[in-house]
């Protein structure tokens, strides 16, 4: 069982961020320089490309809503593709005359130059785990036949593609360590080709699976095959574009054509429903878990796989909760579920007196928020969020506590990944400053060792972290971590980057990135507050940030913005906020809300035009945080902060640079391109309006080593010079 991440796997897939809107031209120059806000790299005024405007209006229940940017929408387009060209150009001039930026560019590279490890899976004895030597594009899949014995590459994604723009996606052993599953994705994009490689030789079955999104694949015991979700063939030309649904399940038999696999669960009355299809792992039972959107409400059916002709039968049917199955003894199902327990708990279930009278609670609701659960061996692996940082408790499996895993401080832990007859399992721990480090515990005895420890070029006990609370608007208490170097002095005078997600019950907790640790060598502060959509407290706190109150996220992140400028830490010169996906959606919301509060704006691949996210791709699964503008109540809520819609011709806007990539099917990017085109023309102050428009990548997973170095310093560069930064650069 994986610790319960392939259960909400949906939600990951969709997000981190999703919809697709594409690019195209524009023309405009920034008004006269205004002393109050911060002046371009070469103190003269920017010429935008030209954009032309159209006539496109839409009804939205009565109110009439201009659209003249829509044809960036089609990312094909000659006169969308002139349009990029023209903005990168300008983008890129812009940023070759900022001194630093090479300087910048060199430091992160060689940040980035340590070797990491993933955390490994052990399967019949073989060990498998992914590793990146520094610099490489993607990281390279290693099985070795013993813990101590040599590793051996099984699958190098370098050596598929020059520029490194194929990825492994995800991938699943067979139970006997024979057969590896792997999926590849191209270009950052979210649909993926699966193989099957035979892990001795190393060498690739004729098995080819096309056509999955949101998917992972889940073997059966006999290791003769898996199960794997997937769609329709799409249309090839708008395959980037078009709306995803009728997902279906499928089981995948090793040595046969797709053309022959089985359909194992589809539902043509409910064109939304996606699958992930798990057999238990006794192989009794098709475990399948049924999602509506990215939301975390979903439902459970399940088959009989050792009754020739079994129906599939509604366990849990009615999205009332969110479920997700741990593992099984016989016909009793282990559950965690958020069900009358905001905070989550853990039950079992008698599938074959499935009442809810004959429900029982092992581990019930604590004070913090249930994040993960995984059963391995004979013990459950509670993970919980105690103010957004991890802990890890040990129950048996009629629920007696059993003790914790001691972690080395304040920060993010994941794995515990295994099979019911595994005696060991291993662990990655994280902060914001510890490279992901791994560890191997024994079930039998509790002991704790070091697997794998990166060693990255700097001194961890150079910087300091802290975890401060403030007020939002309405009273709210909110967590906030923040981090720079010891002894930074409370004068208002620090560069500070603010950092923010906020939705889709995604909890932001302490981790390493080489970019925050090489702002922070800048003289920066990182700081990173866990906003209402989140899920560090549980269901309720996610449910304060979604639909017709999301208006609270953007209100913690303004509140956090005002603390950090009261407290002296920066001021709204020396003030940064950044974020990607929804994340990117929250700093446009803030930015336009109050463009006076900040210094410096970087939107990363964000979902601007809240009233047409929903039309492409997987969009409409995010309807579950954020409503439809087909409903006429959320339309009004959705139509008051999006930020596309709330750009005002005249106002000053601070410094802003946009990020996007040209083959991101999730967040399609002409939310991005229609935003910097009506943010350019409305700019009536100084201050630089750009868009950097990343070619051959998608919405973020799977980019090569190289483009985040590049983009990354790109980022830096252009907030040294609008912040007018002197950083001390190391060579």
């Amino acid at each position: 069982m994986q610790f319960d991440f392939l259960s909400s796997l949906h939600r990951s897939a969709h997000f981190f961020f999703s919809i697709l809107i594409l690019c195209m031209f524009f023309q405009h120059t920034t008004r006269a320089a205004d002393s109050s806000t911060n002046a371009t790299s070469s103190n003269s005024p920017l010429v935008y490309p030209a954009a032309r405007r159209g006539d496109q209006v839409d009804d939205y229940h009565g109110v009439k809503v201009a659209d003249p940017y829509r044809w960036l929408e089609d990312v094909d387009s000659s006169e969308t593709r002139a349009w990029v060209e023209a903005e990168n150009r300008l983008t890129f001039g812009f940023l070759e005359k900022i001194p630093q930026r090479e300087a910048i560019r060199k430091r992160l590279t060689a940040l980035q130059n340590y070797t990491r490890y993933g955390v490994p899976t052990q399967r019949a004895g073989r060990y498998f785990f992914t590793k990146n030597d520094g610099l490489q594009n993607q990281s390279v899949l290693y099985w070795a036949a013993a813990l101590d014995a040599e590793p051996q590459i099984l699958l190098d994604p370098n050596a598929l593609s020059a520029a490194g723009t194929i990825a492994l996606s995800r991938y699943d052993v067979s139970n006997d360590g024979r057969l590896l599953a792997y999926g590849l994705s191209t270009a950052g994009s979210d649909w993926q080709v699966w193989r099957i490689r035979d892990v001795a030789s190393g060498k690739d079955l004729p098995d080819e699976i096309r056509w999955v999104k949101f998917s992972a694949v889940s073997w059966t015991p006999d290791n003769r095959g898996f199960y794997y979700s997937r769609y329709d063939e799409p249309n090839e030309a708008t395959k980037l574009l078009d709306t995803n649904y009728y997902q279906k399940l499928y089981y995948h038999r090793v040595g046969t054509p797709q053309t022959a696999d089985t359909l194992a669960y589809q539902r043509q009355d409910e064109k939304e429903w996606e699958f992930y299809g798990e057999p238990s792992e006794d192989g009794r039972y098709l475990v399948i878990d049924v999602e509506h959107g990215t939301g975390p409400k979903n439902a459970v059916f399940y088959k009989r796989l050792d009754q020739p002709d079994a129906k599939v039968i509604e366990l849990l049917p009615n999205f009332d909760a969110e479920y997700r199955f741990l593992g099984n003894d016989g016909s009793a199902f282990y559950f965690r579920t958020d069900l009358n327990a905001p905070l989550g708990r853990v039950i079992a279930i008698d599938v074959e007196h499935p009442q809810r009278a004959n429900w029982r609670e092992l581990i019930p609701e604590a004070a913090d928020a249930m994040e993960n659960a995984g059963v391995v061996g004979d013990q459950f692996f509670i993970s919980y969020l105690h103010d957004a940082h991890a802990l890890v408790k040990k129950f048996d499996l009629a629920g007696h506590p059993q003790g914790t895993v001691e972690l080395p401080s304040l920060g993010t832990v994941f794995g515990f990944e295994g099979l019911r007859i595994d005696r060991e399992t291993f662990f990655g721990f994280t902060s914001f400053t510890t490279p992901q480090t791994i560890y191997r515990y024994m079930l039998d005895d509790g002991k704790v060792s070091l697997f794998r420890r990166p060693q990255a070029d700097f001194n961890p006990d150079d910087y300091q972290t802290r975890q401060v609370f403030y007020a939002s608007r309405d009273g709210t208490r909110v967590p906030m971590f923040i981090s720079s170097k010891k002894g930074v002095p409370l004068n208002s005078e620090n560069p500070t980057l603010l950092y923010g997600y906020g939705g889709f019950n995604i909890s932001l907790t302490p981790t390493f990135s080489v970019a925050n640790l090489a702002w922070m060598e800048m003289g920066g502060v990182f700081a990173m507050p866990n906003l209402r959509g989140g899920g560090e407290y549980g269901r309720a706190w996610h449910e304060a940030g979604i639909k017709l109150k999301k208006q609270n996220v953007f209100d913690d992140f303004i509140a956090a913005a005002q603390w950090l400028i009261d407290q002296h830490y920066t001021s709204t010169p020396k003030l940064a906020i950044s974020g990607r996906s929804n994340g990117g959606l929250l700093v446009g919301a803030c930015l336009t809300q109050r463009p006076d509060l900040f210094g410096a704006a970087l939107p990363g691949v964000g979902v601007m035009d809240m009233l047409r996210f929903h039309k492409f791709t997987i969009g409409w699964g995010w309807t579950s945080d954020f409503g439809s503008a087909d409903n006429p109540e959320e339309f009004t809520a959705l139509w008051a902060y999006s930020p596309l819609h709330n750009i005002k011709p005249g106002a000053k806007y601070p410094p802003t640079l946009i990020t996007t990539a040209d083959h991101d099917d999730r967040v399609v990017p002409g939310h991005s391109f229609k935003f910097a085109a009506v943010l350019q023309a409305a700019q009536a102050g100084p201050a630089p309006i750009l868009i950097r428009i990343e070619t051959e990548a998608g919405h973020g997973a799977g980019k090569p080593t190289t483009k985040i170095i590049d983009e990354t310093a790109d980022e830096f560069a252009f907030l040294v010079d609008v912040l007018k930064m002197d950083p001390p650069m190391k060579p």
